[in-house]
């Protein structure tokens, strides 16, 4: 039993937990960002560029003829350079850094503003600790 009691304590853990939600949250944070990117900012991009489809662009490096796709270029085994592809990475990565600092950057300020609510104010002293500096301040002109 003391192994198995370890194993729950070890899940049960808050770390443990928290790690679970950011996995389930970022998963889920993952499939937005994808939609924002394909459905939104990539289409925008083909439009301003004439419709050009970039996952789709590559140099053929291969002798003969060019088969005149990414996948009959993969199919065929052929040298190719995938640019188009690796400029949709690219631009999926800058987005999704950017939104998780916008998140971030969100979060910190909420939580700045949220502990700046929180401070207590200071209680006025008591009545001996005003009588004790009173007389402090006295003894100290007297000198």
């Amino acid at each position: 039993m003391g192994l198995l009691k370890e194993f729950r304590d070890f899940a049960m853990r808050g770390n443990v937990i928290d790690l679970a939600v950011g996995v389930v949250i970022g998963g889920a944070f993952g499939k937005i960002v994808t939609s924002l990117v394909g459905d939104v900012i990539m289409p925008l991009v083909g439009g301003l560029t004439g419709g050009t489809d970039f996952s789709q662009r590559y140099f053929y490096l291969g002798s003969g003829e060019d088969p005149g796709t990414l996948e009959k270029v993969r199919a065929a085994g052929g040298a190719y350079v995938a640019w188009g592809p690796f400029l949709q990475n690219v631009i999926d990565f800058l987005i999704i850094a950017a939104a998780i600092f916008a998140v971030i950057k969100a979060i910190n300020v909420a939580r700045a503003r949220f502990e700046r609510g929180e401070e207590p104010s200071a209680a006025p002293p008591p009545e001996d600790v005003k009588l004790l500096r009173e007389i402090r301040d006295l003894l100290a002109t007297r000198r």
